[in-house]
């Protein structure tokens, strides 16, 4: 396997190639960013014979990033699946993930889309993190591969409170156990209102309600669709059991106490979820690691902030700063035929009076 220092160097390489033959100035020709990923990307389709979806945000890298959704989980990204799933072939689909999650409605629509369009059999890739609404869609796949280095997160809601010190984020869980704290005390003495009539305020009507249903929501659609995918060959009965038992387990902010908490291989695999040691398999580690390093290198160092691409090379990305562009494929980025220039000719007398005319 290529490490990242030297996958690096081949990606120097080809920058180098392009740049002495004026390629990489060609809005036509795809990066060498483009071509390392798409390389390993297809290497890793060829030896696990299934598609390969890229759903991968920079979320790790340090840049500012003014709107969350354009590293997070979004509606929007059906957009780039929709890119990716035209004329991939279907069936069984390795999915990578590397996201911090975002809006969980959003998460278990693309999870429908995937499976209404034909993919029959999903495997989720963790090369490193798929915290909150991203782990929601890996526990909706047949069978996540974590390495001992990769991670999942909580699923517990988190809601934003408005505050007199501006938006500040809280679990669900944290809101409803302090609105009870809060009721508890100010039943035993009345002096207890003024401390917390502040924190009060800044709960909004209906909140605890969606507070609590939140909570119901995001269990209910975990359990519900392992009982459909990862556990449909257990009979029915065991099945919800089994898928209610994780769920909860994966909703519980008491248990975790963060929702930024990793969540590793092994602790996974003892709740019972369906997850494979990718270290068992040092050939299939190589080609998802390979991939892996493509793609970080593609978020790290160009303008790319979320990219879903599949193994054929079709891709929609988003960007939020300035850097290296990526060009989706070569045929995709044909120039424009524009009318070639001409020397400009002198204006004759009444030329430039009627000119002058249309100026004034």
């Amino acid at each position: 396997m290529p490490t990242w220092g030297e996958i690096t160097r081949e990606l120097q390489g080809l920058e180098l190639e392009q740049r002495a033959s004026s390629k990489l100035q060609d809005p036509t020709s795809p990066s060498p960013h483009d071509i390392i990923r798409r390389k390993y990307l297809n290497q890793l389709s060829a030896h696990t014979s299934r598609s390969v979806i890229v759903y991968a945000s920079g979320w790790l890298e340090s840049r500012p990033v003014s709107d969350p959704s354009v590293v997070g989980v979004s509606t929007r990204d059906k957009f780039g699946f929709m890119e990716a799933v035209h004329d991939l072939d279907k069936g069984s689909l390795d999915l990578i993930l590397h996201s911090p999650g975002g809006d969980p409605d959003a998460a278990t629509a693309i999870m429908r889309y995937l499976r209404e369009v034909g993919f029959d059999f999903i495997r989720a890739i963790i090369p490193i993190s798929a915290m909150s609404a991203a782990t929601m869609m890996a526990l909706g796949c047949d069978e996540i591969l974590m390495g001992h280095h990769s991670q999942l997160g909580p699923i517990d809601p988190q809601f934003t409170l408005q505050t007199p010190d501006g938006p500040r984020n809280a679990p669900a869980q944290a809101i409803l156990d302090q609105f009870d704290r809060a009721k508890r005390e100010c039943a035993e003495s009345s002096q207890a209102l003024s401390a917390w009539l502040p924190i009060l305020r800044s709960y909004s009507p209906g909140l605890l309600s969606q507070c609590e249903q939140a909570q119901t929501a995001a269990e209910e659609s975990v359990s519900l669709t392992m009982q459909k995918y990862m556990f449909k060959t257990l009979p029915a009965d065991e099945a919800k059991q089994k898928a209610e038992k994780i769920a909860e387990w994966f909703n519980s902010h008491k248990t975790h106490r963060s929702h930024g908490k990793p969540l590793l291989y092994g602790e996974v695999l003892e709740q019972g979820v369906n997850v494979k040691l990718l270290e068992n398999d040092n050939e299939l580690q190589d080609k998802v690691l390979s991939a892996w390093h493509g793609i970080q290198l593609s978020l790290s160092q160009t303008s790319v902030s979320k990219l879903i691409e599949n193994s054929k090379g079709k891709a929609w990305m988003l960007s939020s700063a300035p850097g290296i562009p990526l060009v989706l494929r070569q045929e995709d980025a044909k120039p424009s035929r524009l009318p070639s220039p001409t020397s400009p000719q002198p204006l004759n007398r009444q030329q430039r009076r009627s000119q002058g005319r249309k100026s004034r």
